[in-house]
């Protein structure tokens, strides 16, 4: 008899934390989904999961930086890894290695983690 391992969702108390923690598992996901159809783009897709993976270890970090200044420069990393995974996404869907409705879901999922991103950045700045 075969026991059924149920996927158990993570959730930190925290919305930027799960949003980007999803966000990394969907791009995991996307990545061997992408490889399964063409491995010769298997560099660009490398790079996606690498950005993509990327924006929620900064964040992580930053949820533990001794000072405002720390806090706000692992976000600001986040935010770079973010602008380049949709980079990569569009460049993707432009050379039709994404559908428009497998980009639309996923980038729609990225611009989200800019936006807050962006938002909690400045908000930081302003207190520094």
């Amino acid at each position: 008899m075969k026991k059924i391992v149920a996927e158990q969702r993570i959730e930190y108390g925290n919305i930027l934390l799960n949003k980007s923690f999803h966000f990394a598992a969907r791009s995991i996901r996307l990545y061997k989904l992408l490889i399964s159809r063409d491995k010769s783009l298997y560099p660009l897709f490398t790079q996606l999961l690498k950005s993509s993976t990327s924006i929620g270890a900064n964040i992580s970090e930053a949820q533990s930086a001794p000072s405002k200044k720390d806090f706000v420069n692992k976000l600001n990393i986040a935010l770079k890894e973010s602008q380049e995974t949709d980079y990569w996404l569009k460049l993707l869907k432009e050379s039709e290695s994404l559908s428009e409705a497998e980009f639309e879901s996923i980038s729609n999922d990225c611009i989200e983690l800019i936006k807050l991103l962006t938002s909690i950045i400045k908000k930081s700045k302003q207190t520094l």
